[in-house]
């Protein structure tokens, strides 16, 4: 897939979901929070196909193992990073629609463990590298 073509389906399911959001929260639709976050998922089942099928491409004969631990580490934050983002969609959703009584801060703890990880993924990036 194309750099263009994944920035059109990302901006495609932005925008989907916040129209979606948007009449949910304007009281024009009655639906389940979790069919609002729909798009939301469709998106992240695609990355993580893609996620997948790249980390399996790595067991294959022909593979070069040039620089592959790092290759992989990368691709396992990825995959951590993304079901870090379903787990605070979906306890979000159940938080939303009641089926659940916990806390909102509870809510939150898995964005706030993707966020920090992150920000460590970031400062590893810009610090790892640099020469004096």
């Amino acid at each position: 897939m194309s750099l263009a073509q994944r920035v059109l389906l990302t901006w495609i399911f932005t925008l989907v979901f916040l129209i979606m959001l948007v009449l949910k929260l304007d009281g024009k639709i009655h639906w389940n929070w979790f069919l609002i976050f729909l798009p939301v998922w469709t998106f992240d089942t695609i990355l993580l196909l893609m996620i997948i099928v790249k980390m399996v491409g790595r067991c294959k004969p022909g593979f070069d193992p040039h620089n592959a631990t790092q290759d992989l580490k990368k691709r396992i934050w990825y995959l951590v990073a993304m079901l870090l983002k379903l787990a605070f969609c979906l306890t979000l959703c159940a938080r939303l629609e009641n089926l659940t009584d916990i806390y909102l801060s509870f809510v939150f703890v898995p964005l706030w463990a993707l966020m920090i990880g992150a920000m460590v993924e970031l400062g590893y990036n810009v610090f790892h590298f640099r020469r004096d």
